[in-house]
């Protein structure tokens, strides 16, 4: 997933963007509101990550404008406020979740699942199509019942293909769904993960649709 991070404190923003990227997440870190409504504009996010008191722009000012404008990106608010009437006030403005300051990662990384899979309208941690199935909770993937290992980038690749198993993804895409900014992207990368796939799953379970893109190979 692409994650968007808008927090001004730098020792927490540091925090989660290393543990969010140990977790095979792409992250943009941004310190101010602004920032945040720029990238926001110009790239595709699976969820962001905002704090109430940015500089430049609020978070509040920030969530009220996406909602106004028809974006669905979940967004969990991250901040200091506590009382009930603040949480209250921030899921009123439209967040999807709510966290409190200091908080476990493990139960960011928790909520971060939930809130994406209420936006995509999954009623489960698991993606499944034919006979690939993947658990978004302990990141097992596995083929007619039986354990396939990956490694991040793989998982992620066919993730967003799982995701969208009735579209057909570009490689764009996937690049957006694994790369942050400043993340070099090797030309063949998306490729060799592709290629490992298969190799995995069977030479025919990825179809290239030339030119656009990759699919899963569709249900019989």
């Amino acid at each position: 997933m692409r994650i968007l991070l808008a927090e001004d404190d730098a020792s927490l923003g540091d925090t989660i963007q290393s543990w969010l990227r140990l977790d095979g997440h792409a992250v943009d870190w941004v310190r101010r509101g602004d920032a945040a409504r720029s990238a926001l504009a110009t790239h595709h996010y699976d969820c962001v990550l905002l704090d109430r008191g940015l500089p430049g722009l609020s978070g509040d000012a920030l969530l009220a404008g996406l909602r106004a404008g028809g974006s669905r990106v979940p967004v969990l608010m991250i901040t200091a406020f506590n009382a009930l009437a603040d949480r209250v006030e921030g899921l009123d403005l439209g967040a999807d979740d709510y966290l409190v300051k200091p908080f476990e990662l493990e139960e960011m990384s928790a909520r971060i699942r939930a809130a994406v899979r209420r936006g995509a309208s999954q009623a489960s941690n698991r993606l499944a199509h034919g006979g690939i199935a993947l658990d978004l909770e302990t990141r097992q993937a596995s083929l007619d019942g039986q354990p396939v290992a990956l490694t991040a980038r793989e998982y992620h690749v066919l993730l967003a293909l799982l995701q969208r198993r009735r579209s057909i993804v570009t490689r764009a895409q996937i690049e957006e769904s694994l790369y942050g900014w400043g993340e070099e992207v090797e030309s063949n990368a998306i490729e060799v993960y592709i290629h490992n796939l298969r190799k995995k799953f069977g030479s025919d379970s990825i179809v290239t649709v030339r030119g656009l893109g990759y699919r899963l190979k569709p249900d019989a």
